[in-house]
């Protein structure tokens, strides 16, 4: 290689200079953490800088891939199974879709005729001589070309309904079956996913509802249409223009088997961007304490540049079809107008004819290129129905017995029964645990990180269900009533306190739908939230913003106490309800607690001594083992495990409190 940059005469683009090495990261994880391992390809002197920048984009987001693309492997050109649940959204629209198809048929035929009429006004005006003729032809070619649009126009419009009344109740079918999954399905399924099967998938639907069923049918009708009246016109010079349909068959085959390919890579590397962006805007407040804005930004331009790559392949093989479909109308309709100007000069054919033919040719190409079009389109479905039917038929792990009946007024006695518990079948987390709670006591559960604390208090609202033996409440195993009459007296704050982007009052009506404002202020009053809520600049019509970001982590927890504790239910799980609150903030909420517990059985998870004391019953848990229960005082006497953990968190506490 010469030094500027020439191999035997020919240039190459910006070459890596010989010797560069540089280490490579070749693989990101979904938080864009890079690892640094090189390929020696990379530093082949032949490659462009392109091809290595494009190849090393690729390698470090590899690992990203797989989940999307695996579950499209399988999916197939046509799948009658999907097509007929797909058709059972339709079937409500099945007037608007009849209707459609007549305004499909009429304009198709319209269409279809146009030509015909153009080859008449031409033989029986222009070349007879007659005015007269002229004039009725081409006031027939106005009706047939205005009745075309009002059809196109109608049927479309009617699709367009369609379409959108498909796409509203597959989401709302799809919004519906989510709630009712269960907690262990969405600690497994990212939200960026799910975003991507109702918004992404859905709206794939919409665009083959509105454009492409009766767009294919308009499509098949205008092919067999021209070919039928090309036929009967002058077969001979139909079959000229046929002659490049071998070449056109070639050409399509060529793109079909790469197309689905292309745009398949096109999609997986936007489901990844869709899920990197709801990531990083919902984790920004992270990103920014931690500085990960330029790690964040390379990690996204990996992901933008790759879903670039993949656009710029699927635009080559259409650069090469499309206009390849223009050459070959381009050829034949040379051909049609070679062989048929032959053929008028030898009077074997009028004018009017040709020209028909010449416009028929031209015509003959555009279904050709829209049937392909909408080829990508039903490929898209396919694959997004295969999708969101998926979704659909996944099944909740903890559905409601058949004979599941509703959950009576309770008292508040609360029994574990021996219970055993695993998130996974080889991983226990709890092992034989049993508590007794009698109506209106306070347990509180105490232990180290990864003890069985929130496990046992999941368990009591199920979200998951036992392993072995049994939850019941006054009597009732939670398993044998509907989750909803559970829940319904159930009071839960759970440690990450989530507030809607509503006002306060809506968040703390959002345990109690119907409750009034007064009861809305009673409970923000008893938890000692009223007093923070009036000073806001609105009170209670203050916008809590994005998850709660217009108040303080303590004022977002007090709010919650409020949503809680104005459901006014017979049980009451606080989760770590006030560790994330100051001391004085921590004595306004244990005043009203102390008063609003009183009657109701409470499970309490805490940090807090004060919290603690006060239990009726303090249950210590070591490895998913009850190891100690008991009161305050006669564990402390006993000196075991309670009494270890007293000395080392809480005995500096209980000196600050005296």
């Amino acid at each position: 290689m010469s030094e500027n940059g020439t191999r035997n005469g020919t240039a190459t683009a910006k070459q890596i200079p010989l010797g560069v090495s540089h280490k490579w990261p070749t693989k990101r994880d979904r938080l864009g953490r890079e690892t640094g391992v090189d390929n020696p390809e990379w530093h082949d002197p032949s490659l462009r800088l392109e091809e290595r920048e494009r190849l090393m984009r690729e390698a470090r987001i590899a690992d990203l891939l797989p989940d999307e693309e695996d579950e499209n492997e399988g999916s197939k050109d046509y799948d009658g199974a999907l097509v007929r649940r797909l058709a059972q959204y339709l079937k409500p629209y099945t007037g608007r879709l009849i209707l459609s198809l007549v305004f499909m048929t009429v304009s198709s035929i319209l269409s279809v005729a146009g030509p015909a009429i153009i080859g008449r006004a031409i033989d029986a005006g222009i070349r007879a001589n007659n005015l007269e003729q002229l004039r009725l032809w081409t006031v027939i070619f106005a009706v047939a070309a205005l009745g075309e649009w009002i059809t196109n126009r109608s049927r479309v419009a009617l699709m367009a309904y369609v379409g959108t009344r498909v796409v509203t109740d597959v989401r709302s079918t799809l919004f519906r079956h989510l709630h009712s999954l269960s907690l262990n399905f969405f600690n497994n399924y990212s939200v960026g996913r799910l975003m991507s099967r109702l918004i992404s998938d859905v709206g794939v639907l919409q665009d083959f509802v509105t454009w492409s069923i009766t767009g294919l049918a308009r499509a098949f009708f205008l092919l067999i249409g021209i070919v039928g009246t090309m036929l009967v016109m002058n077969w001979r010079l139909a079959l000229v223009a046929f002659a490049v349909l071998p070449l056109m068959l070639i050409l399509t085959n060529y793109w079909r088997k790469r197309v689905r390919a292309a745009y398949r890579a096109t999609r997986s590397r936007l489901a990844l961007i869709n899920g990197f962006l709801n990531e990083s805007i919902t984790g920004i407040r992270v990103t920014k304490s931690f500085t990960r804005e330029r790690a964040n930004y390379r990690h996204f331009d990996d992901l933008n540049h790759s879903f670039f790559d993949a656009n710029i392949a699927a635009t080559k093989l259409a650069a090469i079809f499309f206009p390849g479909v223009d050459f070959m109308g381009s050829l034949a309709t040379a051909l049609v107008v070679g062989v048929g100007g032959w053929l008028v000069l030898g009077d074997s054919l009028t004018a009017g004819t040709l020209v028909a033919f010449i416009l028929y040719v031209d015509r003959f190409f555009e279904p050709i290129r829209d049937l392909a079009q909408r080829y990508n389109t039903f490929q898209a479905t396919m694959t997004a129905s295969e999708r969101i039917f998926h979704l659909l038929d996944t099944q909740t792990d903890l559905p409601d017995r058949d004979d599941a009946y509703h959950l009576p007024a309770i008292e508040g006695e609360v029994d574990f029964r021996d219970v055993y518990f695993g998130y996974k079948a080889d991983e226990p987390v709890l092992q034989g645990v049993s508590i007794h709670a009698t109506p209106g006591q306070r347990i509180a559960l105490v232990g180290e990180t990864g003890a069985g604390k929130s496990t046992i208090i999941r368990l009591l609202s199920r979200f998951f269900d036992v392993s072995d033996g049994a939850v019941t409440i006054d009597g009732h195993d939670i398993r044998d009533v509907t989750q909803s009459s559970l829940r319904r007296q159930l009071g839960i704050v759970l440690q990450d306190t989530f507030l809607f982007n509503a006002s306060i009052r809506e968040n703390i009506r959002y345990g109690k739908p119907e409750a009034t404002d007064e009861e809305i202020v009673a409970a923000a009053t008893a938890v000692g939230a009223d007093a923070f809520i009036r000073n806001l600049p609105q009170g209670y019509e203050t916008s809590v913003g994005e998850n709660g970001v217009n108040l303080s982590v303590g004022q977002r927890q007090i709010v919650s106490f409020a949503r809680a504790l104005l459901a006014d239910p017979r049980i009451l799980i606080l989760d770590e309800a006030t560790s994330s609150v100051d001391t004085k903030t921590e004595q306004q909420i244990q005043t009203a607690l102390d008063r609003l517990m009183d009657g109701r059985t409470s499970f309490v998870i805490a940090h807090r001594l004060n919290t603690i004391v006060n239990a009726d019953q303090i249950v210590v848990l070591d490895q998913g083992q009850v190891v100690e229960q008991g009161d305050h005082l006669e564990l402390l006497n006993q000196r075991g495990r309670y009494y270890n953990l007293y000395t080392m968190q809480w005995a500096a506490e209980a000196g600050e409190d005296a």
